[in-house]
């Protein structure tokens, strides 16, 4: 539930000078962060539920040389960027619209609208904070991949980043489509569920697509989170980059983008 106490002074924050934006986008971030960390279901399944899927995989599979899908790589070493893929798809599906539907539900978003802070702030915040949580629980399976099961990575790391980036962004602006048509924040819950779960199970996020039937297989390619999967982990192993992937979520970005701004409703 929303901590209404941190948000009882949206007129202390102004945006007549650009150093004044910065301050408000700064001080509406923090708001937002420390919203998040009061989260508990968000806070477990973006950072918590990725570190214990990794930590099972090592334990049931390990991360011998061979045991993945290239003989020189291990299982860990291929599904950690899938895990990563399930980290951006909690964030984008589940956190953003639960979270700005309930804003909105509360007369949260009334209230910021009707203060001198430009929308852009808010929204640049929510964004930058989903983005943060997401980037945070990326690292949180890197370093238990690293420290606990000998990870392996032999791509480049800005262009891991870079693909990391528009793939976050990208899932960020569908989860804003959500929020803006979900009535309430029930709804936006239930709707990103049924958008997240069966592809997160269908997609190779959680479990490698060759274990599953063919016709599985077929279907999971026509699957936005199966890209993203794509997409890391061939970034991960130095593959290169996958170009479908690339348009996949591109396409994500600037039409999400696009139908949300005109979509979004403050009340």
């Amino acid at each position: 539930m929303q901590d209404s106490t941190v948000l009882t002074q949206p007129t202390a924050i102004h945006t007549t000078t650009k150093g004044q934006l910065w301050r408000s986008f700064g001080r509406m971030t923090w708001i937002q962060l420390k919203l998040y960390s009061r989260e508990p279901i968000a806070f477990f399944f973006t950072l918590i539920f990725p570190v214990l899927l990794l930590a099972m995989y090592g334990i049931i599979w390990g991360n011998a040389p061979g045991s993945g899908y290239y003989q020189d790589y291990g299982y860990i070493d291929m599904q950690l960027p899938a895990l990563t893929a399930v980290i951006i798809g909690t964030v984008g599906l589940m956190s953003v619209p639960v979270s700005v539907a309930t804003n909105r539900e509360q007369k949260i978003l009334r209230r910021f609208k009707a203060t001198p802070m430009r929308p852009l702030t808010y929204i640049a915040a929510d964004v930058a904070v989903n983005y943060l949580v997401a980037l945070v629980g990326m690292a949180a399976v890197i370093v238990v991949g690293a420290l606990v099961f000998n990870l392996r990575f032999a791509g480049s790391l800005p262009a891991f980043f870079v693909g990391f980036t528009l793939a976050t962004l990208a899932f960020i602006a569908i989860g804003y489509i959500v929020a803006s048509l979900a009535p309430t924040a029930r709804v936006a819950q239930v709707v990103g569920q049924l958008i997240f779960f069966p592809m997160m199970f269908l997609s190779g996020a959680t479990l490698p697509l060759f274990l599953m039937p063919e016709g599985v297989q077929q279907v999971a390619q026509w699957l936005p989170l199966t890209q993203l999967v794509v997409l890391l982990q061939e970034l991960w192993l130095g593959v290169g980059w996958n170009m479908t992937a690339v348009v996949v979520l591109l396409a994500m970005l600037i039409v999400g983008t696009l139908v949300s701004a005109r979509l979004f409703r403050w009340e």
